[in-house]
């Protein structure tokens, strides 16, 4: 397994490039800014990218994953429900990606978005059980994602309530890998820290921790903070909808 976790300062964003160095085979996480830096990457560890994905369509920032699945003649790939006006590979609850010894199996994880989809990561060369999972704004460390920029907050909040169920339910020493960190605007309360792992958080994240839907409902809908700067026109443009409208 060869993994490289890219932290970006501004805006506040993390994105992953991960896979097989033995198959020479990788896939890339939620870029954004210059697909460059993601290609050399890929070329330093030997390693041609596969697969683009985005968990979600952002409202923060702008995606390069198209841009970048263009360069390295991959796939971009995103949640088989994502309302787009592109063509993009679609996956599926469940659905398990190959590259090489390392396998990516999609868990649909809507809340902070309806598309929104978290993958959790094997490779085979070490066990058969899965050590880490992206999580993407989904969870974060210290926080959960804010329910409100593609549906209304409560809508948001009770999907984000059985996603965190499903994530509660993976293994507490699994690796929670997220995509973003203190000073994001896509939650309240993160940590400086960019990894995790689901037992620590089911432990000290307040949001994470909280058991009752009715509850949960009331946390997540108190004191949301302002949105993003443009966040639906960043989301349109992130959806080709702003291309669609030229």
């Amino acid at each position: 397994m060869i993994l490289r976790q890219f932290l970006h300062g501004e805006p506040i964003a993390v994105s992953y490039l991960f896979g097989c160095g033995g198959r020479a085979i990788a896939a890339v996480v939620d870029p954004l800014g210059n697909v460059a830096s993601y290609l050399r990457a890929a070329d330093e560890t030997g390693m041609r990218i596969r697969y683009v994905f985005d968990t979600h369509l952002h409202a923060d920032h702008l995606s390069a994953g198209r841009a970048l699945a263009a360069a390295a003649g991959a796939e971009y790939v995103l949640f088989t429900g994502a309302a787009v006006k592109f063509p993009f590979r679609g996956v599926r609850e469940g659905e398990v990606l190959e590259l090489g010894n390392v396998a990516v199996r999609v868990l649909h994880t809507p809340g902070h978005t309806p598309e929104h989809i978290s993958l959790l990561v094997t490779d085979r060369t070490r066990s058969t059980e899965p050590w880490f999972v992206l999580t993407g704004h989904t969870l974060m460390v210290g926080d959960l994602g804010r329910t409100e920029l593609a549906s209304s907050a409560e809508e948001g909040a009770r999907a984000l309530f059985a996603s965190v169920q499903k994530l509660k339910a993976l293994p507490d020493h699994l690796e929670v890998l997220p995509g973003a960190y203190a000073g994001s605007v896509c939650g309240r309360s993160l940590s400086g820290k960019p990894t995790s792992t689901i037992g620590f958080e089911k432990r000290n994240n307040q949001a994470f921790r909280i058991d009752d839907e009715a509850a949960f409902l009331r946390a997540m809908l108190t004191e949301i903070p302002p949105a993003p700067p443009e966040a639906a026109k960043v989301r349109a443009a992130n959806s080709g909808l702003a291309d669609a409208a030229a």
